[in-house]
């Protein structure tokens, strides 16, 4: 009897050493550390970070942070970068669009661009949702794309009227409204929608929002999974960032003030269940209505200014993880929000600037009415 009650002692000890041990190794929340840091400070050491280390990022990244802050600064330095993206999108554009007449070709490149989405939930879903509409990843997520920033550089790329008439010829509507594409693509739609109608495709925009709002209803708030909460505030968020054609142009509050009074409602579940990514969003759109000094834009910066990192001079991964390339979106949003312009510079208009104007790639050709409204500035210091 006494050996049993002794190996039952042993068991139960061995089995809290696995407990205990088991809960030492787990993987352990990330803590953001604190710190004193003013607005400035934290713009100063992300660009820092990103300035240094911009030729180490890919193509796309380069451009990506370019881009932005030649519209937020207007310094013809960062047309340069915005060149690089230009040279890998009209390249791309090029054997896309160039091939659309070829038999197969279209079927082809949107199996091979759906294959490409992964097999996380999220891309099973976006799987899922696109079966009914077998040309939707080259037409909309390829083409639509390549083109509409090729158009905001002033310019028209290869084989455009082609690429133009063939998605004329598409009714984007039954995809852009079906209610499982917008639970699986809620943000990417509506940058089709606007840039569907900045190409002169179609406008599909009143149906794009009536369906967003059916599949999206406010009252059903509290059925929605942290998966679905953020993809509904990564949609609205783009329903403004899309209409400023991506921070060159601010937007009429009155449109879309049914969605500053949401996230001005629901600013706190915001920055508990989505990301900095998409509350930095939320920021910035009340920024890019007009609204420079607004209660939530001001919550945002200091959530923003608290989860910076001083050691990695970056804003990391929810789950702590520092990445330059992927974490480039979440930290140039962060400078953004942190020190936004007076106002925004179009462009950049890669043919009016002497940098940039002849290094443009043979695929690309000049559009006749382009014009360079704002002045860009040859330096600003921060």
């Amino acid at each position: 009897m006494l050996a049993l009650s002794k190996s039952k002692t042993l068991s139960l000890v061995a089995l809290s050493v696995v407990f205990l041990s088991s809960s030492v190794f787990a993987k352990q929340t990330y803590v953001k550390p604190e710190h004193d840091l003013s607005a400035e400070q934290v713009y100063q050491g992300i660009k820092t970070n990103l300035e240094t280390n911009l030729y180490s990022l890919p193509p796309r990244v380069q451009g990506h942070y370019a881009i932005r802050l030649f519209r937020m600064t207007g310094d013809v330095k960062y047309a340069n970068g915005s060149l690089i993206d230009l040279l890998t999108v009209a390249e791309r554009q090029a054997y896309y669009a160039c091939n659309l007449d070829k038999p197969d070709f279209i079927k082809a490149e949107s199996e091979k661009a759906a294959n490409k989405l992964g097999n996380g939930p999220r891309a099973k879903a976006r799987k899922k949702a696109i079966q009914p509409y077998p040309n939707f990843m080259l037409f909309s997520d390829i083409l639509l794309r390549y083109a509409s920033r090729i158009d905001e550089f002033g310019l028209t790329g290869p084989c455009h009227e082609l690429m133009i008439d063939t998605l004329k010829k598409h009714n984007f509507e039954p995809e852009l409204t079906d209610k499982k594409m917008i639970k699986a693509w809620a943000a990417q739609l509506i940058n089709y929608v606007f840039w569907a109608k900045q190409l002169g495709i179609g406008d599909y925009y009143p149906a794009y929002k009536k369906a967003f709002i059916k599949a999206y209803p406010d009252s059903k708030d509290d059925k929605l999974s942290k998966a679905q909460f953020k993809n509904k505030i990564y949609g609205m968020t783009h329903f403004i960032f899309a209409a400023s054609q991506y921070y060159q142009y601010e937007v009429d509050p009155k449109e879309y003030q049914w969605i500053l009074d949401y996230f001005e409602k629901n600013i706190d579940r915001i920055i508990a269940d989505t990301t900095e990514d998409i509350t930095t969003e939320v920021g910035i759109s009340f920024l890019l209505t007009g609204h420079k000094n607004h209660p939530v834009t001001e919550k945002v910066k200091q959530f923003i200014i608290d989860s910076y990192n001083p050691e990695y001079q970056f804003i990391l991964s929810p789950s702590g993880k520092f990445n330059l390339a992927s974490g480039e979106h979440r930290n140039v949003l962060a400078m953004m929000l942190l020190d936004w312009p007076e106002k925004m510079t179009p462009g950049p208009y890669l043919a009016n600037i002497a940098s940039t104007k002849k290094n443009l790639p043979r695929l690309v050709k000049v559009k006749a009415a382009t014009t360079n409204p704002v002045d860009v500035k040859t330096d600003k210091l921060h």
